[in-house]
């Protein structure tokens, strides 16, 4: 694969500049005019793992190894606690950190892995966030992968919020590649200096997650903060909820609000929101089908991943996705309400935490909220909850508790509230 020769002819003559972070502005170019990692000992088909983040260093090493037809796992520091499990499940050969390269001793290769090999493809393995069990190891084939970027398509200052092992934060590097874009890499990821990043940078587009803009909206930096160059912010990786998304609406009337869907698995999907307020999407794009079997979402797509290397395939005979997401449809379009994992039984009466957690979130001072079923002897489950409280703010449990029995159904009630912190992973989702 000679990728980085046709990003070159994309960029040649271009001087502006394509990637943006605390130490300046650098050009395509300038990227490639970096110190480079020794990569002499690297051989077509390793399964390498680049620990890195959205710096130069880090995407030039990306790019070379792509064109080694290396299969690339990008991790974070921040998952180091986990890196020898992500290295045995994808069955790594080659670590590259920090500039330094080095070999693993011998590892066993997976039938899929092997595939690849004898293709003589480039492939990315990304893991799953793992919120319910062990995080899967996902296979990509990059030759298909790539395919959606060939067709030129508008670009706009980006802010890559997304991290350097989360397919939204690929998938915004390449778009941004593909199509002469400016990318700006934040120094940190709080609420405040993603703001200030936006405005020092003239940052058009935020890509961002549900759980960090409801941390935005709780932190009162919204709407005074919020830079006027802030066009368009989009949102995903998980469950969106309506106040948090009508409020936002609200107090930042000039932004374009647009949810995102796409698994790891599945590549990223075009989507395009009913209305900025709305949580109704339509989701297609080019070789993408869908499908509601018992009101849970099916995808079949061309840009498929190749399958897990370390859990049975997820597709069915006619190539199927089942992607677990409970969904209400209208018009074509989709409102993502829950998980099937979500759903919570009392006493055979079933719902979803969503729903609880959408009251909880109407009370003031809650900042981020998580419902959790408990098994129960005498109803078979009942709801507990954790709720955080917003900055400088203190939620009573009695005063929430009486709010709740005036909305929910006496089955919906919780049982417990725990005051504290709802846990947050590295990629701003609850965990």
């Amino acid at each position: 694969m000679e990728l980085i020769a046709k990003l070159s002819k994309v960029w040649d003559g271009c001087d502006t500049p394509f990637f943006i972070h605390q130490n300046g502005a650098l050009r395509f170019a300038d990227i490639l005019a970096q110190p480079a990692a020794d990569l002499s000992g690297v051989r077509p088909g390793d399964v390498v793992a680049l620990i890195g983040d959205f710096t130069p260093a880090s995407i030039l090493t990306l790019l070379r190894l792509i064109d080694l037809d290396t299969i690339v796992v990008p991790l974070t520091a921040e998952t180091a606690h986990e890196h020898e499990y992500f290295f045995d499940t994808a069955q790594v050969d080659v670590v590259i950190e920090g500039g330094q390269v080095r070999r693993r001793p011998g590892t066993r290769h997976h039938e899929l892995i092997a595939a690849l090999r004898e293709r003589g493809h480039a492939g990315l393995v990304l893991f799953s966030t793992g919120t319910t069990g062990r995080p899967k190891a996902i296979l990509h084939d990059l030759a298909l992968f790539l395919q959606r970027f060939e067709t030129p398509r508008p670009t706009l200052r980006t802010i890559n919020f997304l991290l350097f092992d989360h397919i939204g934060g690929i998938n915004t590097l390449l778009h941004t590649l593909f199509n002469r874009g400016v990318v700006v890499a934040p120094g940190s990821r709080t609420v405040h200096a993603i703001l200030d990043t936006c405005r020092e940078h003239a940052v058009e587009v935020l890509p961002t997650t549900p759980t960090f803009l409801r941390m935005m909206l709780m932190s009162g930096a919204i709407p005074d903060q919020v830079p006027a160059c802030l066009n368009v912010i989009t949102y995903g990786t998980e469950r969106m909820d309506q106040p948090t998304l009508s409020e936002l609406c609200r107090l930042l009337p000039d932004v374009d609000f647009r949810q995102t869907f796409g698994m790891s698995e599945l590549g990223i999907v075009r989507v395009k929101s009913e209305r900025r307020d709305s949580l109704f999407m339509k989701v297609g794009g080019e070789g993408v089908e869908t499908k509601v079997v018992d009101g849970v979402l099916k995808i079949r797509s061309q840009s498929r991943m190749l399958g897990y290397l370390n859990a049975p395939s997820p597709f069915d005979a006619e190539g199927w996705y089942d992607t677990k997401d409970v969904v209400e449809s209208k018009d074509g379009h989709y409102k993502v309400v829950g998980r099937i994992s979500d759903v919570i039984n009392v006493a055979g009466l079933k719902f979803m935490a969503s729903e609880v957690e959408r009251a909880v979130l109407e009370y003031p001072g809650v900042s981020l909220v998580t419902a959790h079923a408990r098994s129960n002897p005498i109803t078979g489950q009942h709801v507990e909850l954790s709720v955080q409280a917003a900055d400088g703010q203190e939620v009573d449990k009695d005063a929430l508790m009486a709010f709740l029995k005036s909305r929910l159904q006496p089955h919906m009630v919780p049982k417990r509230i725990k005051i504290g912190q709802v846990a947050v992973g590295h990629r701003f989702k609850k965990a």
